[in-house]
């Protein structure tokens, strides 16, 4: 390690919080209550359904549980969540626009509980989509699930790439 990298490593060190027990808790309850709301969402993507009324449902859960959505006119984004349909990157807005048989929409949820972000995405077919759709999906989870599986302490971004 050149002196760059030290000076550099001991000032992430120096900056980086470090939480306890408790903290760890409510950011876990603040990720489970962000993937119940996407379970919630599954039952809903189909074919006909608005992105308008999957970003109402999002708010209506979230405000039931005494939860924040992280989105919700954060630098004047009007949703609760982010809807990307087919060829749209990210960042996608919430609309009445119903989807479609073969889409593919990836539904982003980030939700505040008791001050902790619970943050979250998962990609959806809406009825039978074409299987290069499919294998896209399937390749890119397989990414994550590798790129996760590199994450150690004092690893770094490069062997989560490599892995990836």
């Amino acid at each position: 390690m050149n002196q760059t990298e030290t000076a550099l490593q001991a000032q992430r060190r120096a900056d980086a919080p470090l939480h306890g027990p408790e903290a760890f808790a409510a950011m876990r309850r603040a990720g489970q209550l962000t993937a119940q709301a996407l379970d919630l969402l599954a039952e809903h993507v189909r074919p006909g359904v608005t992105t308008e009324f999957l970003d109402n449902l999002v708010f209506d859960f979230a405000q039931s549980r005494g939860a924040y959505p992280a989105p919700l006119l954060y630098r004047g984004y009007p949703k609760a969540i982010c809807t990307s349909i087919n060829h749209v990157v990210c960042r996608g807005i919430p609309n009445d626009k119903p989807l479609r048989e073969g889409d593919v929409v990836n539904i982003d949820v980030t939700l505040i509980l008791d001050g902790w972000h619970g943050d979250s995405s998962r990609m959806f077919f809406v009825g039978e989509v074409p299987r290069r759709a499919q294998r896209l999906c399937d390749i890119t989870y397989e990414a994550l699930l590798r790129g996760i599986g590199a994450v150690r302490p004092g690893g770094s971004t490069n062997e989560i790439g490599a892995a990836i």
